[in-house]
């Protein structure tokens, strides 16, 4: 929410409000009804500064992923508007009438995408440094770390197809959105179904 508030208020984003409240709400329900744990003390191995830059940048990077999900989502909802009233001679009404160009919707999420990637990699090695002074290993393919490093692969994938492929529109849009459903499923599916070194917080 507070990477919406700077892309609305600074950037003149306001039209992410519906996605990102959205969103927002879901997810607030939902960590205080399914998943709320009591607070407990970091186990002690954890203690370290690496804690603090490790959990810093995941928020960051995922909020930024988050973000152009949405954007993404409302890209294909527009595009599919825009071709159905051209097709009936009308124009877009309401809501959509409202949104940036489907190419500008696509810019946007591709700029978020590519200012996350680089965040999300030094999560990732962060998270491995920290790892390696809790655990005394840099890497040990833990269900969590797994999974974080295939959200990597999808969203380097993503920047590597409109780099060097020259993908535009609807097909990295669906990529944006798979790397995003990889996200939260890193986020939570893992804590859910499977045990690790990440299990510790009660989920």
């Amino acid at each position: 929410m507070l990477l919406y508030l700077v892309c609305a208020y600074r950037f003149g984003m306001r039209w992410l409000g519906l996605g990102a409240n959205l969103l927002f709400t879901v997810g607030l329900g939902v960590a205080v009804t399914a998943f709320y744990v009591d607070v407990a003390p970091l186990v002690p191995a954890l203690h370290s500064v690496w804690f603090v830059i490790h959990i810093v940048a995941a928020c960051i990077s995922g909020a930024a992923f988050n973000i152009a999900a949405i954007t993404s989502v409302l890209f294909l909802v527009r595009d599919s508007a825009q071709r159905r009233a051209e097709a009936a001679g009308t124009g877009l009404t309401g809501y959509l009438a409202k949104l940036p160009t489907a190419k500008r919707l696509d810019l946007i999420s591709y700029r978020l995408i590519a200012f996350a990637v680089p965040l999300w990699t030094f999560t990732i090695v962060a998270g491995s440094i920290w790892a390696q002074y809790a655990w005394g290993r840099f890497w040990n393919w833990d269900p969590k770390e797994t999974w974080s490093f295939i959200t990597w692969i999808i969203y380097v994938a993503y920047l590597h197809a409109r780099a060097t492929a020259g993908w535009r529109g609807r097909p990295v849009a669906i990529i944006s959105i798979i790397g995003m459903v990889a996200f939260w499923f890193n986020f939570i599916g893992v804590n859910l179904l499977f045990s690790g070194l990440h299990s510790y917080a009660g989920i």
